[in-house]
């Protein structure tokens, strides 16, 4: 499959989980009212000390108190700063699947002390999410440091236990989703990205999501194809060395190559290996005449010519398996003349090594020269060039600077890996029991947490752009577009500005409630549209790669007086010796 055409799809079969059911079409069916995709997103993927935690809230007494816990993060990644907040999908289906089966409290009968009452592991089969509130940011909006991404209310005993999997089902998402943007950002809007990263990825799971969540956060196709299944994403493809390699000058005379005319009708052509060799002696004889060096591999034209016969409308080479210049480019252009005897057109090239910025001038020049030259052919100048070989974010903007020639990029192990920045380092925080906040201190003041409940409100300039995320009590009056905002540090008494906004935006929305989602779940294709939009609502030194400028987070006057009045009672009163 060509790396510049869809493979088609067919209706997608359901594919079922002893704990799922079908996996939802990001295309079709709102993935809300789909169950659990992964089987592996059920109530035993926690870490063990959250089970004997829980035994001990249960212990005492404490595990129906009302807790709120929030899930965020303290820095953004890859040395930017801006995040891209994804997984809440997956949360609101983890919380409608929630459930400890008596298969799962079996197993934990056998790892936990045997002193540990039969009525605690009856009260964990019984827990479920009803009394469980999410608050939550959309998912593909923007998000910076410090500012919740979820808040999560409920029993204390039911919401620690959705620490571990939360930070499970948001850190990488997230993550991998902004290295995406990242890439979209270095390329422009022009620019084609494929995500060619399953081989690399850790573990099938792994390649699974970084597909998914590529996609989302800019990326226009994947090569994996289980992806382009559940998902609904654009698959792409070409052929690999090995195919090419696979192939000798007497593989051309086994049988006839028969390439029916594109347009059904005309007579075919029965001989196709025959037209494309007769077309080859004009190719390498004209390269002569114009200064091009041929010294063409006869295996990769026989290569050339079958996969053509296989994809007639599709074709697109890798061309570098010998010598691009001498050798990929002249017989790719013998098959593309034979093609077009018969109404198709070759679609490109791939690039996989070498030198990409000369080697795309140079292959450019070479399809300019071939469409002054050979009537019938002036399209040919234009054909897309493919690139790959171990690309990351810096060699996008290298490329860039040097000049180069490349329609479309294939990314994948610096992509799906995160090589950059292996994990976002999302935290799952306790910020208030029965309605008293809670507050952690830490000798890192970064590592302060912001108590109580709060909501997040972005402020607009006239420009349309974001100037501040102010996080406020959620018993505070909401900001309003045009009054004059005090916004503080939460930590520095001197770092503070009056903001009047031209637009206020509320960021939490109530997702999850009452054992049911609140809000109808985005496709995968709305979401990617979302992560385009609201990047575009930052200004451009956010974004850029090299010493962007810091987004600001403050919070609201009240919040920071209750912070540090909260702070003083709980730190200690140290002592002169």
């Amino acid at each position: 499959m060509s790396a510049t055409t869809t493979a088609p799809r067919s209706p997608m079969p359901s594919r079922t989980s002893t704990r799922g059911g079908p996996h939802p079409n990001a295309r079709g069916a709102r993935s809300a009212d789909s169950a659990n995709a992964n089987p592996l997103l059920c109530a035993m993927l926690t870490d063990f000390y959250q089970i004997t935690m829980g035994y001990s809230y249960w212990k005492a007494g404490k595990g129906d108190e009302i807790a709120t816990f929030d899930l965020f993060f303290r820095k953004n990644p890859f040395q930017g700063e801006f995040t891209i907040f994804a997984g809440l999908d997956e949360c609101v289906r983890f919380l409608q699947n929630f459930k400890f089966t008596r298969e799962d409290t079996d197993y934990l009968r056998t790892t936990l002390p045997a002193y540990v009452e039969e009525e605690f592991f009856e009260y964990l089969e019984k827990l479920d999410t009803s009394k469980v509130t999410m608050h939550a940011i959309d998912e593909g909006t923007v998000v910076f440091p410090k500012v919740p991404l979820i808040r999560l209310e409920g029993p204390l005993l039911l919401v620690q236990l959705m620490e571990t999997p939360f930070l499970t089902m948001v850190n990488f998402a997230s993550l991998v989703c902004t290295n995406a943007a990242r890439h979209r950002i270095a390329v422009g809007d022009n620019i084609k990205l494929l995500e060619f990263g399953l081989r690399r990825a850790q573990g099938p799971d792994g390649g699974l999501s970084a597909s998914r969540y590529c996609y989302m956060g800019g990326f226009d196709a994947t090569s994996n194809v289980l992806a382009g299944q559940i998902f609904g994403i654009p698959l792409k493809g070409t052929h690999a060395h090995a195919y090419v390699t696979s192939f000798v000058k007497s593989d051309g005379d086994r049988q006839p190559l028969v390439v029916p005319h594109s347009d059904g009708v005309s007579e075919s052509c029965t001989d196709f290996m025959s037209l494309v060799r007769k077309h080859a002696g004009t190719v390498f004889k004209l390269c002569g005449e114009c200064g091009f060096v041929v010294d063409p591999n006869e295996g990769e034209l026989v290569a050339f010519a079958t996969y053509a016969f296989s994809f007639p409308a599709g074709f697109l080479a890798l061309v570098d398996t010998y010598d691009v210049m001498k050798s990929g480019m002249p017989n790719y252009m013998s098959v593309v003349m034979a093609l077009h005897d018969f109404g198709y057109r070759g679609i490109g090239i791939r690039l996989d090594s070498g030198d990409l910025a000369y080697l795309s001038i140079s292959v450019r020049k070479f399809l300019l020269v071939m469409s002054e030259k050979i009537p019938g052919l002036e399209w040919v100048h234009a054909n897309p060039i493919v690139a790959s070989n171990n690309i990351n974010e810096d060699t996008l903007y290298s490329l860039k600077n040097q000049g180069h020639e490349i329609n479309i990029f294939g990314v994948g192990t610096h992509l799906v890996t995160c090589q950059a920045q292996p994990a976002l380092g999302c935290v799952f925080k306790l910020v208030q029991v029965n309605g008293t906040p809670r507050i952690k201190l830490s000798e890192d003041v970064e590592k302060v947490t912001l108590p109580g409940d709060k909501d997040a409100y972005r402020l607009y300039g006239k420009d349309g752009n974001g100037i501040v995320d102010l996080m406020m009590n959620t018993t505070e009056k909401p900001p309003t577009a045009g009054s004059r905002i005090l916004c503080r540090h939460p930590f520095i008494e001197s770092k503070r500005a009056h903001v009047v906004p031209a637009k206020v935006e509320k960021l939490h929305n109530v997702y999850f409630s009452g054992s049911r989602c609140q809000r109808e779940l985005p496709t995968l294709m709305e979401l990617r549209t979302r992560v385009t939009a609201s990047l575009k609502l930052l200004r451009p030194d956010h974004l850029r790669s090299l010493n962007p400028t810091p987004y600001k987070v403050s919070v609201s006057e009240e919040l920071y007086s209750h912070l540090h009045s909260l702070w003083l009672q709980n730190a200690p009163v140290g002592e002169l010796m």
